[in-house]
């Protein structure tokens, strides 16, 4: 959806922001920070030159009220110098790296600066943005101003466009960890979850929570009390009977946008349901209904990864594994073929139990979600795997590569 211009509602919700803006500071904002260009600074020769300010906005509420998250700032320039010529002393806090959107590709942070301000004798953080950005301009930039009559007065706030965006609050955690470069890797990803069961349900769920530019639910089976005991969420009583596609699509409605489920099942026919998808979840426990799948994405050519779960009960404690194969395209139908994945149907499953508990769903779920993280490069990955097996006996993870398989 696209938003109202996210500068005017931080602009208007923030009177100290409001303030920096009015008296003439280069104002924009990028991942969650504030940004000030046309800032000020001497080198060691005298010479003047210009960086930028960068402070982390941490959101109150939805509405565009933010406040500080600490006394701290990053600079984007050398260190700057005094009067004398030296360093100014007793603010740097060490280097600092900080990746911001395109449209501020020119900042590029090198530093982090840390200076608490004295209150009668005593260190004390800043009340608001303004007091704040007003005692670190006069550290950084008065001498530049005292020696080139240079200032940051500039008015040259950049008022920015509506950025389309799925979510429909600011996502905080992104920027607040400082890792809205890697969430951007998964911007223009159509992931498809067949599958609303234990584990497609925590795959949805955590699927949700990334920046994907559309999420498309497949399952045809009715929420039933079980479902509630191994699946994420809250259970309102108004949603038994109703089809999972359709409780999942309310409980995300607030959340985000772009979230398309429907209570269909999937099948070798269901080729126009995923036009445009670029990667899948399988998330089905029958073996005949993951043949037909794999089918089915197989000939689309798209990349995707199949998960499965088996747990027994022999007299005693439960036992099993858990499992997360990714079947890459142009080698698929390889992996297919070494019989991974069920394939079938056999008589057992007439009367098998199906024995599945929240957190080993949730778990098998998190596999097949951080690989696909790997693959698009917002984990390191030092040796690709293809095949992940967890043994619930002694809570280990093993690894296969493509090539050991």
């Amino acid at each position: 959806m696209a938003s109202v211009s996210q500068f005017r509602k931080l602009v208007s919700r923030n009177q100290d922001i409001a303030k920096l803006v009015e008296k003439g500071y280069a104002i924009t904002f990028d991942s969650g920070w504030m940004i000030l260009r046309e800032i000020p600074y001497l080198d060691q020769q005298g010479a003047l030159h210009w960086g930028a300010i960068a402070t982390k906005l941490v959101p109150v509420d939805a509405t565009g009220l933010v406040t500080q998250e600490d006394h701290t700032i990053l600079f984007a320039g050398a260190h700057p110098c005094g009067l004398d010529r030296q360093p100014i002393p007793a603010i740097d806090a060490g280097p600092h790296q900080l990746e911001l959107s395109s449209k501020c590709s020119d900042v590029v942070a090198q530093r982090r600066f840390s200076n608490k301000p004295r209150v009668a004798g005593v260190l004390q953080g800043f009340n608001n943005f303004f007091e704040k950005i007003e005692s670190y301009v006069g550290i950084i930039a008065g001498p530049a101003m005292t020696t080139h009559g240079a200032t940051p007065l500039t008015f040259k706030s950049v008022e920015d466009a509506p950025e389309p965006s799925v979510f429909r609050y600011q996502d905080s955690l992104t920027s607040k960890a400082e890792i809205s470069d890697l969430s951007r890797k998964l911007h223009d990803d159509v992931i498809a979850i067949i599958g609303l069961g234990g584990t497609g349900a925590y795959a949805l769920d955590f699927m949700v929570k990334t920046p994907v530019q559309e999420i498309r639910g497949f399952d045809g089976d009715a929420f039933h009390v079980h479902n509630a005991y191994r699946s994420p969420g809250k259970l309102d009583e108004t949603e038994l009977g109703q089809s999972k596609a359709a409780v999942y699509k309310g409980r995300y409605a607030s959340f985000r946008d772009g979230v398309q489920l429907v209570p269909h099942y999937v099948d070798s026919e269901s080729g126009d349901a995923f036009e445009g998808v670029t990667f899948a979840f399988v998330c089905v426990d029958k073996g005949s209904s993951r043949a037909a799948i794999f089918d089915l994405l197989i000939g689309l050519g798209i990349p995707f990864i199949d998960v499965g779960m088996g747990l027994k009960r022999a007299g005693g404690p439960l036992s099993g594994m858990l499992r997360a194969t990714y079947f890459a395209p142009g080698r698929a139908l390889e992996m297919r073929e070494k019989g991974l994945a069920e394939m079938h149907d056999g008589p057992e499953n007439l009367y098998r139990t199906n024995v599945q508990i929240a957190e080993l769903n949730a778990f098998n779920a998190a596999l097949a979600v951080m690989r696909y993280k790997q693959l698009r490069g917002f984990y390191t990955e030092v040796d690709p795997m293809c095949h992940l097996l967890f043994d619930l006996a002694d809570l280990k993870i093993v690894g296969q590569a493509d090539h050991e398989i």
